[in-house]
């Protein structure tokens, strides 16, 4: 007997979400990407999406300089994405950091994790993004990551 997959839609809006500039902003971010994960039903590990979220808020927090991060989570052709908007244009730059270190080591998950991230300048600063593939996209985990693309 087939049976049929589940139809999702190709296109889910866009959730647009302000965080304030402080300790619970990336509290609040992990909260919306799990939150917008489930609602939409998007087979994606959600571990990986809240930590690849979690490492861009607290990166925007560091160089932020006017109060305000923009959290906008998509999803589209068979990717979650999640864009992180802060008034920096610091370019963002992986740095190769002891394995013992503390911190530094944030952007190197997202490129190894995610199925691609890169950025793009805003007319206020920058936003950093990272996609995940829809598992089911991916043959069962198994399909190698995409490499990450600097500019876009």
């Amino acid at each position: 007997m087939d049976t049929m997959a589940p139809m999702r839609p190709t296109v889910q809006r866009p959730r647009r979400i302000s965080l304030a500039a402080g300790p619970a902003a990336a509290g609040d971010a992990r909260s919306q990407v799990r939150a917008a994960i489930r609602a939409w039903d998007v087979p994606v590990d959600v571990d990986t999406a809240v930590l690849l979220t979690s490492e861009l808020v607290t990166n925007a927090l560091r160089h932020e300089t006017g109060g305000t991060i923009r959290l906008t989570i998509t999803c589209v052709c068979g990717q979650l994405r999640v864009d992180v908007h802060d008034t920096s244009r610091r370019v963002p730059m992986p740095v190769n950091t002891p394995v013992d270190a503390e911190a530094g080591r944030g952007l190197l998950l997202v490129s190894r994790l995610a199925t691609d991230w890169g950025f793009h300048p805003t007319p206020a600063g920058k936003a950093v993004y990272f996609t995940l593939a829809f598992e089911d996209d991916l043959g069962g985990g198994n399909s190698p990551r995409v490499p990450h693309a600097w500019a876009r």
